[in-house]
Protein backbone atom coordinates (compact mmCIF):
# COMPACT_ATOMS: atom_id res chain seq x y z
CA UNK A 1 0.00 0.00 0.00
CA UNK A 2 2.79 2.41 0.88
CA UNK A 3 4.42 1.62 -2.43
CA UNK A 4 1.25 2.73 -4.25
CA UNK A 5 1.22 5.98 -2.29
CA UNK A 6 4.85 6.59 -3.20
CA UNK A 7 4.06 5.93 -6.86
CA UNK A 8 1.08 8.31 -6.73
CA UNK A 9 3.23 11.04 -5.15
CA UNK A 10 5.94 10.50 -7.75
CA UNK A 11 3.35 10.80 -10.53
CA UNK A 12 1.93 14.00 -9.05
CA UNK A 13 5.42 15.47 -8.71
CA UNK A 14 6.13 14.59 -12.33
CA UNK A 15 2.85 16.19 -13.48
CA UNK A 16 3.70 19.39 -11.61
CA UNK A 17 7.19 19.47 -13.10
CA UNK A 18 5.74 19.03 -16.59
CA UNK A 19 3.26 21.88 -16.08
CA UNK A 20 6.15 24.20 -15.14
CA UNK A 21 8.00 23.53 -18.40
CA UNK A 22 7.83 26.32 -20.97
CA UNK A 23 8.75 26.47 -24.64
CA UNK A 24 9.07 29.55 -26.83
CA UNK A 25 9.01 29.66 -30.62
CA UNK A 26 9.74 32.68 -32.83
CA UNK A 27 9.19 33.49 -36.50
CA UNK A 28 9.43 36.84 -38.28
CA UNK A 29 9.43 38.73 -34.99
CA UNK A 30 6.33 36.94 -33.66
CA UNK A 31 6.91 34.99 -30.44
CA UNK A 32 4.71 32.37 -28.75
CA UNK A 33 5.28 30.79 -25.32
CA UNK A 34 3.35 27.72 -24.11
CA UNK A 35 3.62 25.75 -20.89
CA UNK A 36 3.75 22.01 -20.24
CA UNK A 37 -0.05 21.84 -20.15
CA UNK A 38 -0.02 23.24 -23.71
CA UNK A 39 -1.58 26.49 -22.46
CA UNK A 40 -0.70 29.65 -24.34
CA UNK A 41 1.21 31.87 -21.93
CA UNK A 42 2.40 34.73 -24.12
CA UNK A 43 2.14 36.12 -27.65
CA UNK A 44 4.33 38.94 -28.92
CA UNK A 45 3.40 40.35 -32.31
CA UNK A 46 5.50 42.17 -34.88
CA UNK A 47 3.66 45.39 -35.82
CA UNK A 48 5.68 45.63 -39.02
CA UNK A 49 3.93 42.54 -40.45
CA UNK A 50 0.55 42.55 -42.15
CA UNK A 51 -2.37 40.88 -40.39
CA UNK A 52 -2.13 37.87 -42.71
CA UNK A 53 1.61 37.51 -42.09
CA UNK A 54 1.09 37.76 -38.32
CA UNK A 55 -1.65 35.13 -38.43
CA UNK A 56 0.59 32.78 -40.41
CA UNK A 57 3.53 33.41 -38.05
CA UNK A 58 1.34 32.76 -34.98
CA UNK A 59 0.15 29.45 -36.42
CA UNK A 60 3.69 28.41 -37.39
CA UNK A 61 5.06 29.40 -33.98
CA UNK A 62 2.34 27.50 -32.14
CA UNK A 63 2.94 24.36 -34.20
CA UNK A 64 6.69 24.59 -33.63
CA UNK A 65 6.26 25.24 -29.90
CA UNK A 66 3.95 22.23 -29.48
CA UNK A 67 6.41 19.99 -31.36
CA UNK A 68 9.32 21.26 -29.27
CA UNK A 69 7.34 20.79 -26.06
CA UNK A 70 6.37 17.23 -26.99
CA UNK A 71 10.01 16.36 -27.64
CA UNK A 72 11.11 18.03 -24.41
CA UNK A 73 8.47 16.18 -22.38
CA UNK A 74 9.30 12.83 -24.00
CA UNK A 75 12.95 13.34 -23.16
CA UNK A 76 12.12 14.35 -19.60
CA UNK A 77 9.86 11.31 -19.11
CA UNK A 78 12.52 8.96 -20.48
CA UNK A 79 14.97 10.49 -18.02
CA UNK A 80 12.55 9.73 -15.20
CA UNK A 81 12.32 6.11 -16.27
CA UNK A 82 8.81 6.26 -17.68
Amino acid sequence: MFEQLKDAKRLMDMQNAIKREEVTAQKNGVTITINGAFELKEIKLNPELSINDQERAIKDCYLQATRDLQMKLMSKMQGMGM
